[in-house]
């Protein structure tokens, strides 16, 4: 990932507002003098340009790769083999952690980028000059930072911590695309007994289906907050589902008969296992508890706290360790972190016992 050879600095620029899939609409690319921008409405035929973004030789510099890696995917089918992601660079070297591109350039190379064009609509043809100017300088200091970035992460002996949180980043970008957990990530779904957390699952996945099939945001569909009180209550009749706020009337002509079929042919599946519930005060004093010493060794180490153990991680522990029934999960047991988190969170936990 940090190997000799060719680098091309690439961002891209798309539309999302009213459609489940992006719109993309440019590609900039840059090898560190020249640039070109994409105009991918106008272009039928890509194959050359995934054979160049897919070399092993090429690495392709991005800041905060996901999305541009999706919208390249779906679009284009393009997948880069190579990538160094300057943001996950920048924060592995304690420059701060998730910083967004404008705010690094400014803090490295104490220039303010306009970013005003942010906005705009991309997909309106012919560009603005601004519109130009932006896109230019959404690449033109990717090489810079990743020459910069790559000699710190040398420096300060990080360079396999890069590659283990350049993976993470990707798997978990891959992990999105999935849809058969969605329910869990419902506000308030752990509220929901087996039956309506069943039919809350299957309703996420009805939805799934006509986003997809329609190219429109989930929410455009049914809303999140509707989907719940529709599995709270589990309507059996159009007036039922009537009484339910934020549902609207065309919804109701469009989905009503479907969602009672759904919740009439739903049975209890007892396989699905309860969402967890907020910390109570026991589990929140030691969450507080861990993240506090994490942050103490996040600053002595001078790595930024978030990287070490995120706020999901230390509540499930905190969940596990007071039932007496209690597992780090892989990604703080094992590479780069374990050593700072793995021996903390056992003297936080259990007076220094071997986790």
């Amino acid at each position: 990932m940090m190997g000799k050879g060719s680098t091309l600095a690439v961002d891209t620029e798309f539309i999302r507002t009213n459609t489940f899939y992006p719109k993309l609409a440019l590609i900039q690319i840059s090898d560190g003098n020249e640039f070109w921008l994409v105009d991918v409405p106008a272009i039928n035929n890509f194959s050359s340009l995934k054979q160049l973004l897919e070399s092993h030789s090429i690495t392709t510099i991005f800041h905060a790769c996901a999305e541009d890696l999706e919208v390249l995917e779906h679009a284009l089918n393009i997948v880069p083999s190579n990538i160094f992601d300057t943001q996950i660079a920048a924060g592995i070297v304690n420059r701060g952690f998730s910083m967004g591109y404008a705010r690094l350039v400014e803090q490295v190379f104490d220039l303010e980028l306009d970013k005003h064009a942010t906005r705009s609509d991309w997909l309106a043809r012919p560009l603005t000059e601004q519109q130009v100017a932006y896109a230019k300088e959404d690449v033109a200091y990717l090489h810079k930072l990743y020459d910069l970035l790559s000699g710190e992460l040398v420096d300060q002996e990080r360079g396999e911590w890069f590659i283990e949180e350049c993976a993470a980043a990707l798997e978990a970008a891959s992990a999105r695309k999935e849809s058969d957990d969605y329910f869990r990530r419902v506000k308030g779904a752990w509220r929901l007994n087996t039956q309506s957390l069943t039919v809350l699952k299957c309703l996420c996945q009805w939805r799934e289906e006509k986003a997809r099939l329609k190219d429109r945001p989930r929410g455009h569909v049914v809303k999140d907050t509707v989907l719940l009180e529709i599995s709270k209550r589990l309507p059996l009749s159009i007036r039922q589902l009537s009484d339910i706020g934020d549902l609207y009337s065309g919804q109701i002509r469009r989905y009503g008969t479907e969602i009672i079929d759904l919740i009439e042919s739903t049975d209890a599946d007892s396989s699905i296992a309860s969402l967890p519930k907020p910390l109570n005060s026991v589990q929140n004093d030691l969450f507080k508890a861990m993240r506090s010493n994490l942050n103490l060794v996040a600053e002595a180490e001078k790595i930024p706290k978030e990287f070490l153990a995120n706020k999901k991680e230390l509540e499930a522990i905190a969940r596990m360790s007071v039932e007496g029934c209690f597992k780090l999960p892989h990604r703080l047991s094992h590479g780069w972190r374990a050593k700072f988190v793995k021996p903390l969170l056992a003297r936080v936990i259990n007076s220094g016992d071997e986790i």
